[in-house]
């Protein structure tokens, strides 16, 4: 049977497109782990603060900023740490607000995946699979100290919010659940526009407890406090803690004492328990304290508090990098230093704060609810002594939804088959070929970009409304205020054009192809929410280009492994055992009662534009995509007998289709995928081999 799809194309970008969108196979045995396995599996501190802009960290933006005499901050231990580590340089949030933020870098996807997204606060994170939940299943103890807020909307305490931080994989918990309690940084006291909150250590609230308690200075104490029990007690398990800081968030409200001398096992930030005196830096005269860098400066209050707050955690840093070369653990942990979206406005009654008077954005345009860079690039630093060279620095595009493989990588588990990400490893260590990550972003707020002097004049006052981004080919493309999927991108080569002066679109055939490609590529790599309405929600997905496929039948890669979940092939430490053709997705080949997995691979041939439905029924765990979109995800496998089921929008011609299979230990691996669509019935999913054959215009 000859298929043959006609839609205009230049060859190249098709020949791209089938290299990247269905010759998976090739590429995923290229992006195999290529680091051999780790004699010990590292501790790992994932440390995020709340709206710290990339331009607040001296090392790179505030001492350039001291050397010709401008206000600047002081992050002494960050710019260590730097020098120590490696720092990512275009390093980008998935969106430029904290709740659709956290649930991505938790989740290891993109927004056009995750289920929290625009300005979702506090609604549950999905039960499905989290670093944490992964790192556990890997042997890790894990921790979250600090701000949550993605527990659920319905609840009122820990037995009764969906997505308690302890029932999305951690085994540990001190810090605030609610988005909003987060804006108060003295729990138990009334702050100027916040009344006390709550605040949870495990299942009991604690808010009661801490008269006089910093929050910044508390998350430090308990990091600290869990790390050394850790090491003392269960010294042969590694750890993960999730430290996430609620500052300089919200309040600008400020410590009540200098931080404590020296630092470590004995020194700076110490946890005491009791009630009334819960850390050593409990004062009655609350939110008082300014560093003496800052206290006799000409400035303006509000800026005092705000660099009082990030010197806070700079300290809080310094502290706990002393702590683990104390415990003697320090070559042995991997630690990762970032923020969830750019520079915020709010002082909740601290004054008109503005991120002008520092550059809190740095060389770039646009701060917290902007897609311009200065919303959406982070500062990154990653120090692990003795595996990642010390001050270096890489400005590859990279993304939060890369850390869930990243970690898993390091813990000697396969990365779930979900994934949007990729693992960073080959980045940090300087070993092997890092394959390209996949930084896409969409969001939707009301408002504008500020009306700042530093700013462009063509991005002071943009409208927000739907925005997106997507890199491709190392360069950005941006949309804001879109109506229709239609409409252009701005492109921009943000390595050498931080402020985004030089809109590239239309500027050669290139760029005219490459806006193109990313029309397609951002509809061929989401799926949309009811929750989170888009405008170019019910556009078809688009087809590939001009291919002749010949020959009906499905390539598979068959793979030895038991991972607890429907892994990432290209996780996989081993190769496939076999690989061939079958006529359909034929679970039949692989060998009952031993641990297998099977990656099928195929075009599907779409007879016209319309509303196609597939249904999934399997024993175990699958998860099958359509371009890069993930369209049904059983990886934390169901029940043998239900089914999946999804409904797709698909433009005419051909489609790449992936499906990942983990058969467990089952006698008998099951799997059965139907589709139907405009003028058919449900049956057997069909699919044609890759192409071997000419592709033309």
């Amino acid at each position: 049977m000859l298929v043959m799809v006609n839609k205009q194309a230049n060859v190249m970008w098709i020949r791209t497109l089938i290299l990247c969108g269905y010759l998976l196979l090739a590429a995923s045995t290229a992006a195999r782990p290529s680091t051999p396995p780790l004699k010990r599996k590292p501790n790992i501190i994932f440390i995020l603060t709340d709206d710290l802009g990339y331009g607040d960290l001296g090392v790179l933006y505030q001492n350039s900023r001291q050397s010709t005499g401008k206000p600047n901050l002081h992050t002494p231990h960050l710019d260590n740490m730097a020098r120590q580590g490696m720092l990512l340089t275009r390093h980008y949030v998935p969106a430029p607000v904290c709740a659709p933020s956290r649930a991505s870098l938790m989740l290891g996807v993109h927004q056009g995946h995750a289920n929290i997204r625009n300005n979702q606060f506090d609604k549950a994170l999905a039960d499905n699979h989290t670093i944490a939940s992964v790192l556990k299943q890997a042997g890790y103890a894990t921790a979250l100290v600090g701000k949550w807020g993605l527990q659920g909307l319905q609840g009122d305490s820990p037995q009764t919010w969906e997505a308690y931080p302890t029932k999305r994989g951690f085994d540990y918990f001190l810090g605030y659940v609610r988005h909003r309690d987060g804006h108060n940084h003295y729990p138990a006291h009334q702050a100027r526009e916040r009344p006390p909150v709550e605040l949870y250590h495990g299942q009991e609230e604690i808010s009661r407890k801490l008269q006089g308690v910093y929050t910044a200075d508390l998350f430090t104490a308990t990091a600290k406090r869990w790390i050394t029990t850790q090491n003392q007690t269960r010294k042969e398990q590694p750890f993960f803690l999730y430290l996430a800081y609620d500052t300089p968030h919200a309040s600008l409200q400020v410590p009540a004492k200098a931080y404590p001398q020296g630092g470590g096992l004995k020194g700076g930030m110490q946890w005491i328990g009791q009630d009334g005196r819960y850390i050593n830096t409990v004062s009655e005269n609350i939110d008082s304290y300014i560093h003496p860098d800052y206290a006799s400066k000409p400035w303006p209050d509000e800026q005092k508090r705000h660099a009082t707050m990030v010197r806070r955690i700079d300290d809080g840093i310094g502290d706990l990098m002393q702590l683990l070369k104390d415990l003697k653990i320090d070559q042995e942990t991997l630690v990762v230093f970032t923020s969830d979206n750019g520079p915020h406005t709010e002082s909740y009654g601290y004054g008109p704060y503005q991120p002008t008077f520092f550059d809190s954005y740095g060389s770039m345009d646009g701060i917290k609810r902007d897609v311009w860079e200065g919303g959406i690039r982070v500062p990154l630093i990653a120090r692990w002594p003795g595996h990642i060279g010390a001050g270096r620095g890489d400005d590859t595009p990279s993304g939060f939804h890369d850390w869930l493989p990243t970690l898993a990588e390091l813990a000697a588990v396969p990365a779930p088959a979900n994934t949007d990400g990729v693992s960073l490893l080959p980045t940090l260590s300087g070993k092997g070929k890092q394959p390209a990550s996949t930084v896409y972003i969409e969001y939707q707020v009301s408002g504008k970009t500020p009306v700042f002097e530093e700013f462009l004049p063509a991005h002071r006052g943009q409208a927000h409304g739907e925005m997106q981004v997507i890199y491709q080919d190392g360069y950005k493309g941006i949309r804001v205020n879109l109506k229709s999927s239609q409409d252009d991108f701005q492109i921009y080569d943000t390595r050498v054009d931080a402020q985004e002066r030089k809109n590239l679109a239309g500027s050669s055939p290139y760029f005219q192809r490459l806006q193109e490609r990313m029309k397609d590529r951002v509809l061929q790599l989401r799926r949309p929410d009811t929750s989170a309405v888009r405008p170019y929600d019910r556009d078809l997905m688009p087809a590939l280009g001009q291919i002749r496929a010949t020959k009906q039948g499905v390539s598979y890669r068959v793979y030895e492994d038991t991972s607890p979940w429907t892994p990432l092939t290209a996780s996989l430490r081993k190769g496939p055992i076999k690989s061939g053709v079958s006529e359909g997705l034929n679970v039949g080949i692989l060998t009952p009662d031993k641990g297998m997995v099977i990656e099928f691979q195929g075009l599907l041939a779409v007879p016209e534009d319309g509303e196609y439905t597939f249904a999934l029924q399997t024993d175990q765990g699958a998860v099958m995509r359509l371009h890069e979109a993930t369209i049904l995800d059983a990886g934390r496998q169901i029940r043998s007998g239900h089914s999946l089921s999804a409904t797709v929008r698909l433009a005419k011609g051909m489609h790449p289709v992936s499906l990942v299979y983990a058969s467990g230990l089952t006698k008998v691996p099951t799997l059965t995928v139907r589709w139907s669509g405009p003028g058919f019935g449900a049956k057997p999913l069909a699919l044609y081999q890759n192409p071997t054959g000419s592709v033309s215009n």
